[in-house]
């Protein structure tokens, strides 16, 4: 039976690309996002079974512990096992500490650190339940190695998610789960599209600027990521070659942090 891949906020970006890539390794994919994007999730279905590979759509909001947990069994039922969480689906709050209300930082949190916490616990439960070991991965961000002072919330909640990732890797292995997190930094997606446009309003410069600004005066590399660099670190660490990686959180930035 095929390795099967759980994989939160797939509807678009980042997490588009992961089961696109995970489905190209070989594994059945169950896609997840709001219901909101289900008709996006449909294309993404329809691309993945072209590849040959099954897929399951789950819908459901990661902060609601009562959809995490129907999401994994919808998984389980549809497509046999679960072998490898991807815990991708995040939210951003572009505004300073000072003008942050404490139903936005709370929103942030919810998501992000509470979402987190509740895939890697649900995921672990199934995959200790299978007797057989099993990968869970986060997404986390350079923001949680260099602090955000544009965004806040988003960054202390990127910080949990490594400790989060530490804590869990050090209870999973003894039953062969590993657990590890990726961290991009400036990939070309909605979500830095809406970030560029809050901060292109803050500062008063040209739509792009910010962006371009960004790219060339912190990475090394020069350019900005893709979705599918980010999805390659995430296929590496799904598969048997990061078998003695746990407790990590990997950058995928072009030379922006350096840990």
């Amino acid at each position: 039976m095929a390795s099967v891949a759980l994989v939160t906020g797939s509807a678009r970006g980042i997490g588009r690309a992961i089961a696109l890539r995970l489905a190209k390794d070989g594994l059945n994919v169950a896609v997840n996002d709001v219901r909101a994007r289900e008709p996006e999730l449909t294309k993404l279905k329809h691309e993945i079974e072209l590849k040959g590979r099954r897929c399951e759509i789950v819908v459901g909001d990661i902060s609601q512990e009562s959809d995490v947990v129907g999401m994994i069994q919808n998984t389980v039922h549809a497509l046999g096992q679960l072998n490898v969480m991807v815990a991708n689906a995040g939210t951003m709050m572009v505004k300073p500490l000072l003008d942050l209300s404490v139903e936005e930082w709370d929103r942030v949190q919810a998501v992000n650190v509470r979402g987190t916490f509740l895939c890697y616990k649900h995921a672990a439960k199934q995959m200790i339940d299978q007797g057989r070991g099993g990968k869970i991965i986060g997404a986390c961000s350079i923001s949680g190695y260099r602090p955000a002072t544009q965004a806040p919330a988003y960054s202390v909640s990127k910080w949990a998610v490594r400790g989060l990732t530490q804590v869990a890797a050090l209870d999973l292995a003894a039953y062969g789960i590993t657990v590890n997190a990726y961290c991009p930094g400036i990939v070309k997606t909605d979500m830095w599209e809406d970030i560029d446009a809050k901060v292109t309003q803050n500062l008063g410069v040209s739509k792009g600027v910010a962006f371009e600004t960004a790219v060339q005066t912190r990475s090394a590399l020069k350019r900005p990521q893709t979705p599918e660099d980010v999805a390659g670190m995430v296929s590496f660490l799904a598969g048997k070659d990061s078998d003695q990686i746990t407790g990590q959180s990997l950058i995928v930035d072009g030379g922006i942090v350096f840990s």
